[in-house]
């Protein structure tokens, strides 16, 4: 298949090099170039611009920052008026689910197919192929689809357009709470003069164990905070989410507080360490190193 990957960064690079080694032909553009060229090496031609990179292919596959910047790409840019019609654009970008169904009745009217379709898995997931892929959209899409998201994970149909975001702000919400939670307890244990690292290990397996234990759970342990998905990153999810739930009419008191915790983190000048920095803001607020 011929499949354009617009954004590769953290998360589109890998993403890029797996489809080019599943022996797709594979065109890539990046805002900033030399973050694309690496593709080279693989098979990927890297394009100047978004629409050369779109011109001719069957999936157009976007990994970009927010909302805003794909509808700047898609509909200020010339990128959906390049894209011949039946193309699927496949938005994996963690955006609004507003924001995914108005892009995708835009798109729709251009005679181009669109599913959101966010990630989970991080960085690892990316290279390893092994992402957490929640798709909103048609059931026919979703199917044309299967081949491209084979080569980077596991694909679930949550529902029609939009859902795959919603979805996505399910998973943050889960993910950025329970890194709070970690965080506090293992500075706990700190406090009281337990060391973290073995309260971590005889917690594994019992029903306080997580993915988010493990993972994030030791870059604490460790003090290894370089960003993977950065505290930023981490707030604007939260923060959808937030907007999400009000304009649903919907009260989320335990997202509210974490949101608070993280924003305070970035003021306090962590915005740049890894989501499990909040460790580094809850540590300060009780005067620890």
């Amino acid at each position: 298949m011929n499949i354009t990957v617009l954004g590769t960064g953290k998360m589109g690079f890998p993403m890029a090099r797996r489809l080019c080694e599943a022996g797709h032909t594979v065109q890539v553009w990046n805002r900033t170039r030399t973050k694309a060229e690496g593709l080279a090496a693989f098979g990927a031609t890297v394009h100047d611009t978004p629409t050369g990179a779109v011109s001719g292919a069957e999936f157009v596959v976007t990994m970009l920052e927010h909302g805003p910047v794909v509808e700047q790409l898609l509909f200020e840019s010339g990128v959906a008026g390049t894209m011949k019609p039946g193309t699927v654009l496949i938005d994996m970008s963690s955006i609004k689910p507003a924001e995914a169904r108005a892009h995708s009745e835009r798109l729709g009217g251009m005679g181009i197919t669109h599913l959101d379709a966010p990630v989970s898995g991080g960085t690892l997931g990316a290279e390893a192929g092994t992402l957490a892929i929640m798709a909103g959209g048609k059931l026919s899409t979703f199917e044309r689809a299967r081949p491209v998201f084979a080569a980077l994970g596991r694909a679930t149909l949550v529902g029609p357009s939009g859902s795959g975001q919603l979805a996505k702000l399910a998973n943050q919400m889960i993910v950025g709470i329970t890194i709070g939670a970690v965080a506090e307890a293992l500075l706990l244990c700190q406090k009281g003069g337990a060391d973290p690292a073995k309260v971590k290990e005889a917690i594994s397996g019992g029903f306080a164990d997580s993915r988010i234990l493990q993972v994030h759970g030791q870059r604490m342990v460790e003090r290894d905070f370089t960003a993977r998905a950065t505290l930023t990153v981490q707030l604007k999810d939260m923060r959808n989410a937030l907007d999400t739930a009000a304009g649903m009419g919907f009260t989320a008191p335990i997202t509210a507080l974490l949101e608070q915790i993280y924003a305070a983190g970035v003021d306090h000048g962590l915005k740049d360490l890894d989501q499990a920095g909040l460790f580094v803001e809850l540590a300060q607020r009780n005067g620890m190193k």
